[in-house]
């Protein structure tokens, strides 16, 4: 059996710390959005209450919108410092699972594009005049809706660039094999549930859609706290993390 090592370097070890700290931060810009700022603004089956807490509370509506130009913007950092971290065990995958997940992102940016369509179906321009304010507040309330299929749709690249790079971090080595392990479990899971989901919506009753990807968080938290504390194994000599295929 032959053994391969792939050489830890300075750049990759605070490329690390990178992606744990900016997996943390993101899972807390992304809580506190849907969470905290815009799921309270939202009234289930009403469509006219729904408009009158926007119209009320633009400001968090808005910083609902920052925040996730922010997530955007974290995703590319993400993708950016996974890639120099994994690029030694193999540059194509490692390329693959960054563009996989930068797709994620811009179907972020465009969640926040009907954000603002929102706003602007319930805004006081002259050309909106010619519609009735409950058709306005119901285009809307679609608009709000839209987002929830943008992040089904960026849910299966989601989880393509996490199975990727947690079998890359299997591969190396850089982190426990147990945890490389779960993660590519938990990422397939995932990406399984999210292509069900998309093809036959009634799945989501026997499975809540928070359990496709809720392992997978899990993973990218317990990894982003080892990162950040840990580090990247290194190899006996101090200088490798060696793999046997």
């Amino acid at each position: 059996m032959t053994s391969t090592t792939f050489p830890v370097t300075i750049e990759q070890q605070r490329a690390a710390k990178v992606v744990g700290l900016t997996t943390l931060l993101m899972m807390v810009i992304v809580v506190f959005a849907n969470y905290v700022l815009l799921n309270p603004l939202i009234v289930p089956g009403k469509a006219a209450e729904t408009a009158q807490n926007i119209l009320a509370h633009q400001g968090t509506f808005r910083l609902t919108v920052i925040c996730f130009l922010l997530y955007s913007a974290g995703v590319v950092v993400l993708l950016s410092s996974l890639f120099v971290v994994l690029k030694p065990v193999k540059r194509g995958l490692a390329l693959a699972g960054a563009l996989f997940r930068l797709v994620f992102a811009m179907l972020w940016l465009l969640s926040t594009l009907h954000l603002l369509s929102a706003l602007r179906f319930l805004g006081t321009a002259n050309y909106l005049q010619v519609f009735e304010a409950d058709r306005l507040q119901v285009l809307a309330r679609l608009s709000i809706a839209a987002i929830f299929d943008d992040y089904y749709v960026g849910l299966p690249f989601f989880a393509l660039a996490s199975t990727v790079c947690s079998y890359l971090w299997f591969k190396s080595n850089y982190i426990p094999r147990a945890l490389a392990g779960f993660g590519v479990i938990a990422s397939a899971w995932c990406l399984l549930c999210a292509f069900i989901y998309l093809v036959f919506p009634g799945f989501a009753k026997p499975v809540d859609p928070y359990w496709f990807d809720s392992p997978m968080g899990i993973f990218e938290l317990v990894l982003a706290f080892w990162l950040l504390f840990k580090g990247l194994r290194l190899s006996p000599t101090g200088n490798a993390a060696v793999v046997t295929p």
